[in-house]
């Protein structure tokens, strides 16, 4: 079978708590969000007019 024993899984209160913690996390992956519509076309994202991490001007201030 795949994956470990559930004797290992189980031997331990935190093995456990891992182990549910992954399934939970890997269904939180793996299920499509309610308003995902695969129907709809892609739009590309839109780039910024202004990079706003630039400074304001071409010296830097110094």
């Amino acid at each position: 079978m795949f994956g470990p024993r559930l004797t290992r899984i189980f031997a331990s209160r935190w093995n456990a708590l891992w182990w549910g913690a992954s399934i939970l996390l890997l269904a939180w992956q793996l299920v499509p969000a309610q308003d995902d519509d695969p129907s709809a076309p892609a739009t590309p994202a839109t780039a910024p007019a202004a990079n706003p991490w630039a400074l304001a001007s071409p010296t830097g201030g110094r």
